[in-house]
């Protein structure tokens, strides 16, 4: 195995002693070989711009705000972003994107997000992903994918006071499809399709918002717009306020 050097100590703590718990034991995850070796891998021989940075090359815990009534669900960690940082959506584009409009909407403190020591913090919203250690190509495997689901939905149940499931991409939405509509979903006659700001209505009494996700193939290509993104976090503030 190769051997790197990770910041520690492991993850951030969220302030509930249940999800800090969980995360304590994600950060220590080694399922999936492949992932083990990719993430451990980038995590040595590092990008060239970031030759002097200690990589974190683990799972990536969630971050944000425990209270949260919108949890937002991403795809995996960025190999030289979340990976390298150590906290979702950190250091790379695409988090540039999502913090930038979490800001606009009221919902963090600062509209950047470049380390996990940087003030960033998020007020009604905590972020996670579907898969939490960066894959080759950013393309896990459905293997990879289930090995995962397990954290993903501990952390649903522990977030009782969660109203709106934001699912950046397919990826993220069809996975939180599978985990809420219960054990016969893959046989549904009607799943829900994927679209930019589809709403589905969760068995839970919860609501699954879709979006495109903020990678630079939609956001470079102009198919995900800033006014595009910003009607997804003024609708989920409208779905997730009490009433």
């Amino acid at each position: 195995m190769t051997e790197h050097h990770v910041i520690d100590p492991p993850g951030d703590p969220l302030g509930d002693p249940r999800l800090d718990a969980l995360e304590q034991r994600l950060v220590a995850c080694r399922r999936c070989a492949r992932l083990v070796a990719w993430r451990e891998r980038v995590a040595s021989e590092k990008r060239a711009s970031f030759r002097d940075n200690e990589y974190w090359g683990r799972p990536v815990p969630a971050f944000g705000d425990p209270a949260a009534t919108i949890l937002v669900v991403g795809l995996a960690p960025a190999a030289h972003g979340a990976n390298r940082t150590g906290r979702m959506f950190t250091g790379d584009r695409s988090g540039d994107w999502l913090y930038r409009a979490l800001h606009r909407a009221g919902l963090a403190n600062q509209p950047t997000s470049t380390d996990r020591d940087d003030g960033l913090r998020l007020h009604g919203v905590l972020v996670t992903a579907a898969v939490r250690c960066a894959p080759p190509a950013n393309k896990p495997t459905p293997v990879e994918r289930e090995a995962c689901r397990p954290w993903l939905e501990a952390e649903i149940e522990l977030l009782g006071g969660v109203r709106v499931i934001v699912a950046l991409g397919a990826f993220a939405f069809d996975q939180i499809v599978r985990i809420l509509s219960g054990a016969d979903a893959p046989t549904l006659r009607r799943r829900p399709r994927f679209a930019h700001l589809a709403e589905v209505a969760l068995p839970d009494k919860r609501t699954l918002l879709a979006s495109y996700h903020p990678s630079q193939q939609n956001t470079f290509t102009g198919r995900l717009t800033e006014p595009m993104f910003d009607r997804v976090w003024a609708r989920a503030k409208e779905l997730a306020a009490p009433g």
